[in-house]
């Protein structure tokens, strides 16, 4: 199997609930750097990782894929036996690009090809939801709106423009969980909209500015983004990165000052846009074409304000199934 890593083109954040989780209004985008996963039977189950971050994802019963195969098993009441499932990782770990979440998708499509349950993707979805917020999108993948926890999926009505990404993953990780709690105590004392940057560099070049429509509209309920929906239905990849927008942004720059260097020197080198994605602490930037993404990669990994930096497009497909390389 082979699953996207996903963007937050939107990311609209309501305030917290009884539960503990944010109403959300989110645009996910997903992306061309993959995980793979290989599920194999086993006595019992059992995952194993490498690549990048391995020695960050649990191995037991906390790991996302392993619930995934749990759920799916409850769900169908499949007689089958136990399964490995084997991932190999370049989606960062704890870098708001949700691969955690991807490869409990990748997971969930596996055994339902292994187990021959033959459920459809409908029926997937909603076992995904169960499994985490953004399990559902890395199944669909492509580009839609999410809203409850970002679980609620609806494809987005869009053409298929391919758009150019540099993605800049940060030297450090940040908690979803911390940055969540950060924006509700920046809201309680009147902080996390654009007031809360204007110290630094990058709020001149347009990053302060960045906020999602929750915060923009004073609404205390997500609001989807009217100006990022056209933008996507017109296919312009320069409005596009004027619309892109992250409520979150705030909290996960008070926590994580440097990224502030991070989005400004992407946008002095000529970015469309430039935004964190999700929780952080990777930054996304929207170029203009092939070309300019691959000088902009080259750019940022000289002038020292991050760690690395991948170039991907999207959108891609969600989970699939690939050929094993023999």
């Amino acid at each position: 199997m082979r699953v996207p890593a996903k963007l937050n083109l939107q990311l609209a954040v309501g305030p917290p609930r009884a539960d503990g989780y944010h109403d959300l209004v989110t645009v996910f985008h997903a992306v061309s750097l993959f995980d793979e996963i290989t599920a194999r039977p086993a006595e019992r189950d059992g995952v194993s990782v490498s690549g990048e971050g391995a020695d960050r994802v649990p191995e037991d019963g906390d790991n996302l894929a392993l619930r995934a195969v749990a759920a799916l098993r409850a769900a169908t009441a499949a007689d089958a036996g136990g399964v490995h499932v084997t991932i190999a990782k370049r989606i960062p770990v704890a870098a708001g690009l949700a691969g955690g979440s991807a490869d409990a998708a990748a997971a969930l499509v596996a055994c339902n090809e292994l187990w021959g349950t033959g459920l459809g993707q409908p029926q997937l979805l909603e076992i995904a939801a169960q499994v985490g917020s953004d399990v559902a999108f890395a199944v669909l993948g492509g580009t839609a709106v999410g809203r409850g926890r970002g679980e609620r999926l609806t494809p987005a009505l869009a053409p298929a423009t391919s758009y150019h990404w540099v993605l800049a993953f940060a030297d450090g990780q940040l908690s979803t969980p911390a940055v969540y709690a950060a924006l509700d105590r920046m809201r309680a004392a009147g902080g996390g909209g654009p007031a809360a940057e204007s110290d630094g560099s990058a709020a001149k070049h347009g990053v302060a500015a960045k906020q999602g429509s929750a915060t923009r509209h004073g609404s205390a309920e997500p609001v989807l983004d009217a100006a990022l929906m056209s933008a996507l239905r017109s296919g312009d990849a320069r409005q596009l990165g004027r619309a892109l927008s992250n409520d979150l942004q705030p909290a996960a720059l008070s926590l994580f000052p440097a990224l502030r260097k991070t989005l400004a020197a992407g946008l002095e080198l000529g970015a469309l846009g430039a935004l964190v994605s999700g929780s952080g602490p990777t930054c996304l930037f929207l170029a203009a074409s092939a070309d300019r993404a691959l000088d902009l990669a080259a750019s940022l990994s000289g002038a020292g304000v991050c760690r690395s930096v991948a170039r991907a497009t999207g959108p891609v497909p969600g989970a699939a199934v690939v050929p094993a390389v023999r």
